[in-house]
């Protein structure tokens, strides 16, 4: 079949989707599909990166101050040019990454050329609008928008149990969505050599997408206690996000000298950053709508045999505990502090179960195919 992706993200691009989509595209044509991705000129700092099985073609979009199609202006700009790159390409499926504006575009106009489409459900934006006290007006519209791109969607992939919930919830049959697990790409994401850091000096690595939601101010608060038994511990930030300047200025005020910020960097060096850790810091800020999530910086930081620190309840948290991923705290600074100070204190960490469950249950390579083997196999029914 000719199978077109769209997308805002793709590789080299150093972001969560853009590795999911890369894997669907994989999996996708090493099922013998011709396919092509619609997606965006990646960020000047961006790898290049070759796809020798498949066709990507590019589109200048707008992209904030840090270098994302992050915004409903930036949205915009991939997907007004969508409408006319959709009809002028011939598709026998189109498969299409949130958000849901696009979403809607991709439900337009496959509604016009009678061709199926597949939503690919990596989370609820209206649920994460909600969370963070957007406008109701701001959060009932998006609401709507998601609702009609599920809707209209021949079937939509969901990462996790929690998100094909919430899926079902807006009106989606449940025999059209199929649950297809996150996962990390196992040969970036493995045990490396550490970065070059003394010894002595431990440090806990927050890697990915700094949101409200996310509340990963819980670990700088948490600081000042763990630094009266380990005064040299350190925090260390890679990524960015909405909520990167507030981090900063709390940073500042609570922990100037502990607390760093290495901005995006390649999956690569992410990785030898999380190799070297003490732990990795995930949150979810409870109680929000948000419990059901399982950020992919878990899998990314058990791929590279290290412990996850987990603050807050929900889906993470059974799944940390259930699998032996690492320690869960409350999502206060106390909990979290005595967690930390475990960690740091001589836990008995299991590298290599880690790094095993990860390869046998959240590899993105299977991840693709599993997502590829429902799409063909639903088409044929």
């Amino acid at each position: 079949m000719k199978v077109v992706l769209v997308t805002r993200l793709f590789a080299p691009e150093v972001a969560a989707a853009a590795f999911r989509l890369k894997a669907l595209a994989d999996g996708l044509a090493a099922a013998g599909h011709q396919v092509t991705v619609l997606t965006t000129t990646p960020p000047k700092t961006a790898q290049p990166q070759e796809f020798g099985d498949y066709s990507v073609h590019r589109w200048p979009v707008l992209r904030d101050k840090g270098g994302n199609v992050r915004g409903y202006v930036q949205y915009a700009s991939f997907d007004a040019p969508l409408v006319a790159r959709l009809l002028l390409r011939s598709a026998d499926v189109v498969v299409s990454e949130p958000p849901p504006s696009t979403g809607v575009v991709t439900a337009m106009v496959c509604l016009l050329k009678r061709t199926p489409f597949y939503y690919y459900a990596a989370d609820i934006w209206s649920d994460a609008l909600a969370a963070i006290d957007a406008p109701k007006v701001v959060t009932g519209i998006m609401r709507a928008l998601e609702r009609f791109a599920l809707r209209r969607a021949r079937g939509v992939i969901a990462v996790s149990e929690g998100v094909a919930e919430r899926v079902r919830a807006l009106g989606v049959a449940p025999e059209r969505v199929e649950v297809v697990a996150n996962g990390v790409d196992t040969g970036t994401f493995r045990p490396v050599s550490g970065p070059p850091v003394p010894e002595d000096v431990p440090y806990f690595a927050y890697t990915g997408t700094m949101s409200e939601w996310q509340g990963s101010d819980i670990f700088v608060r948490a600081l000042p206690i763990v630094l009266r038994k380990h005064p040299k511990v350190r925090l260390r930030f890679f990524g960015q996000g909405a909520a990167e300047s507030s981090l900063r200025e709390l940073a500042a005020e609570l922990a100037p000298d502990n607390v760093e910020f290495g901005g995006v960097v390649p999956p690569p060096e992410a990785a030898r950053w999380l190799s070297g850790a003490t732990g990795a810091l995930v949150s979810i800020v409870p109680g929000q709508g948000y419990d059901f999530a399982k950020p992919t910086k878990i899998y990314a930081a058990a791929a590279c045999g290290t412990p996850v620190l987990f603050a807050g309840v929900g889906a993470s948290s059974e799944l940390i505990r259930e699998k032996s991923l690492g320690l869960v705290a409350e999502y206060t600074p106390e909990s979290v502090a005595e967690r930390m100070i475990e960690l740091l204190d001589g836990y008995a960490r299991d590298d290599a179960h880690l790094v095993n469950w990860v390869q046998d249950n959240a590899s993105l390579a299977t991840t693709g195919r599993l997502a590829a083997r429902w799409i063909t196999a639903d088409l044929r029914r």
